[in-house]
């Protein structure tokens, strides 16, 4: 995907194709239409023309797409063949929810370790991670080869916390601290605020039902 020019908003669906595509092929479905790839990833029919567009012709009018090819083109696309380990920065409840997730499900994403300051679970394993120390961090990044993380820590260290992911080589942060941090420009920060999704959420339902 990196050598291809895309639009953000287009990068962030290609996933939701990739998925649902892997819900065709497990049902045996050979072929599918814009038509039925927006009823079910709920994405308008011109939008997802538009963005298979960027890659050049993935499908025929009249036909479709192949969705064994289709899923093939996206696999490639997506490094699902690759394997991504991600540290996780703190386990606290959130820590642990995403510790018992670990993106087991048609994912080519694993977090391989995680890191605490509390003593009663450092160096245990958790859900099959291990829990290192706060103070081998930057070790451990570089050690493992990690350069995407998930920071869960608390506000008043997320940014002391993203200056030592940083040191460590990291390259992909995703943050679901409230806290905007600072990072370098060849650094890549996701920002996942739950709590202002939801008020979010609350807003448009109270403003814009019908």
């Amino acid at each position: 995907m990196s050598e291809t020019k895309i639009p953000r908003a287009t990068a962030k669906r290609l996933p939701i194709y990739y998925r649902y595509l892997n819900i065709l092929k497990d049902s045996d479905k050979l072929r599918v239409s814009s038509t039925e790839l927006s009823e079910a990833v709920k994405v308008d029919s011109a939008t997802i023309r538009r963005d298979f567009s960027y890659f050049g012709a993935l499908g025929k009018r009249g036909y479709g797409y192949d969705v064994e090819k289709l899923l093939e083109f996206f696999k490639k696309i997506l490094n699902q063949d690759t394997l991504t380990n991600v540290a996780l920065i703190g386990v606290g409840n959130l820590g642990n929810a995403l510790l018992n997730f670990n993106f087991h499900q048609n994912s080519n994403v694993r977090i391989s370790a995680a890191f605490d300051v509390k003593e009663d679970i450092v160096n245990t394993i958790q859900s099959s991670v291990p829990i290192y120390p706060m103070n081998q961090l930057q070790e451990q990044l570089k050690d493992q080869q990690i350069e995407v993380v998930i920071i869960t820590v608390p506000s008043n260290v997320a940014q002391s916390v993203t200056d030592d992911v940083v040191k460590g080589g990291v390259k992909g942060i995703l943050n679901f601290t409230p806290l905007r941090v600072t990072v370098p420009d060849d650094v890549r920060v996701q920002n996942v605020d739950l709590t202002n999704e939801l008020q979010t959420l609350i807003y448009f339902l109270d403003n814009y039902q019908s």
